[in-house]
């Protein structure tokens, strides 16, 4: 199996084939049979995850796995805390509601690349950066999320994925996950972490299932109440045959 992180520039799609020209990860990645781990923006840039791992591919992208992706925004103005926490506590876009999430104002811009095509500027209104950590995925979320509370996003790099970072990767650059990163990815989000798969606990915390000592009682077909089973025929049956017996003849 392999397992590759890229590092993906601006203005390139999330896949190895376009039928318009555009500019793909097969420029950067030459590793045959790998897939994309859900999609990032053509206008966004950063972590791309791409494996063969068919199974692991799946989970990482169902958003009921909730997968936490950090992300750094750089938004026109200076957002204020009833805007950020607004973002925290989760907003109204067009694709619905979004989730609680992480949202924090960065005292300084971070050291990023340069960008293959500026962002608009405007002298007369200032651009701050935000750290924002989702786990829902929805059509690019985070710049409607901003947008919502009134400062569209100018920029939008991908810093984080799960546990794995950006770290030194170029733009266009990728790596092999190590052994151990690999490990931990799958303990994170194997197939028996999914919230629907475990047992509901009551208020007292234990698991809402039937004990060992009381097994749950089956509801009889009908509605009506079962009687033990007998060998030979059962009482008030008169002079049935009993069943199991396709030779015997009722009594004429």
């Amino acid at each position: 199996m392999r397992y590759v992180l890229v590092n993906k520039p601006f203005e390139v799609l999330t896949q190895f084939t376009d039928e318009n020209g555009r500019t793909t990860l097969k420029e950067f990645v030459a590793v045959p049979g790998i897939y994309p781990v859900g999609r990032l923006d053509y206008d966004s840039e950063g972590l791309v995850l791409l494996t063969d791992d068919k199974p692991l591919q799946h989970r990482l992208s169902e958003p009921r796995f909730k997968v936490p992706k950090t992300y750094l925004a750089q938004v026109e103005g200076e957002p204020t805390e009833e805007a950020l926490e607004k973002l925290r506590r989760g907003v109204q876009i067009k694709d619905g509601f979004t989730t609680p999430a992480q949202v924090e104002l960065l005292a300084e811009a971070p050291t990023l690349w340069e960008r293959s095509k500026p962002i608009r500027f405007r002298a007369n209104i200032p651009t701050s950066w935000l750290s924002i950590t989702i786990s829902q995925g929805m059509n690019r979320q985070v710049r409607k999320m901003t947008a919502a509370v009134g400062f569209p996003t100018l920029r939008l790099v991908r810093s984080q994925i799960a546990h794995l970072g950006i770290e030194n990767l170029a733009p266009g650059q990728w790596r092999e996950l190590t052994a151990e990163e690999v490990k931990k990815l799958k303990a994170a989000f194997s197939a028996t972490k999914m919230p629907d798969q475990r047992p509901a606990l009551t208020k007292k915390g234990a698991a809402d299932v039937p004990s060992a000592e009381q097994p749950a009682a089956r509801k009889p077909v009908g509605g009506r109440p079962t009687s033990p089973k007998t060998s030979g025929s059962q009482p008030g049956s008169g002079n049935r045959p009993p069943r199991g017996n396709p030779t015997a003849r009722r009594p004429r």
